[in-house]
């Protein structure tokens, strides 16, 4: 995974944590060092400083959003909403605000990669392909695609949607899909949380929100999607 902050010291520390983890981890102190890592290598998972003194956090994040959907956790010495809801909006799948417990972080990456590698798994009686209106879920492939055309998706974006055909016809209330997905207790601020990836995955699908073909908004209580 790769680890970037331009404070050396959290860097290293970080970096000890989930080595003594067992993980395999990449250290880049700076923006343009960062990009390179992500444009020539594959990771499981990335955690990216957003103040870098030369290419933000936030410009990172699009690079790897251009063509991966792996985890990505954001730093921040600011505890900012403005800065948590852009990068949930590019694509970020957690936001952790300095200064942080290095275990804190530790569990939090172990979060993000059982998402990532359980979403999609299924047991042996269940079908592997989910279709709605046009729209398909292969959770052997963990792909989306609509009107057979492939739909790139975050985790957690692939998260939501799969939870929510799994239960269509039924209205998930925001409570219970912020459970369901992220596995913590909803708090103040959860509920503008979803909606932020609610709207992200419904740009990648072509959904309207005022006209929707897919997800729909049940206000006061959650989110359908019709049988």
């Amino acid at each position: 995974m790769l680890v970037v902050d331009d404070e050396h010291t959290i860097t290293d520390l970080v970096g000890i944590y989930l080595q003594n983890e067992g993980y395999e981890v990449t250290l880049a102190y700076n923006g343009a060092d960062a990009a390179r890592e992500i444009l020539t290598h594959e990771f499981d998972l990335a955690i990216l400083d957003i103040m870098l003194p030369d290419i933000d956090g936030f410009e990172l994040l699009r690079t790897i959003r251009a063509n991966r959907t792996y985890p990505v956790i954001m730093l921040t010495a600011r505890d900012a909403q403005a800065d948590k809801i852009e990068g949930l909006s590019l694509g970020a799948d957690d936001y952790v605000v300095k200064p942080f417990r290095p275990l804190e972080l530790v569990a939090r990456v172990k979060a993000q990669l059982r998402r990532y590698t359980s979403y999609g798994t299924r047991d042996q009686t269940e079908d592997s392909l989910l279709s709605v209106n046009g729209l398909t879920i292969n959770r052997d492939a963990r792909q989306v695609t609509v009107d057979e055309k492939p739909v790139r998706t975050t985790p957690l974006e692939y998260a939501i949607l799969l939870y929510l055909v799994e239960h269509r016809g039924k209205v998930v209330p925001v409570e219970e899909l912020f459970r369901a997905v992220w596995n913590e207790e909803f708090m103040a601020g959860s509920n503008n949380t979803v909606m932020v990836h609610i709207r992200h995955l419904r740009e990648k699908i072509g959904d309207d929100a005022q006209n929707p073909r897919f997800i729909r908004n049940i206000w006061g209580v959650g989110y359908t999607i019709d049988a």
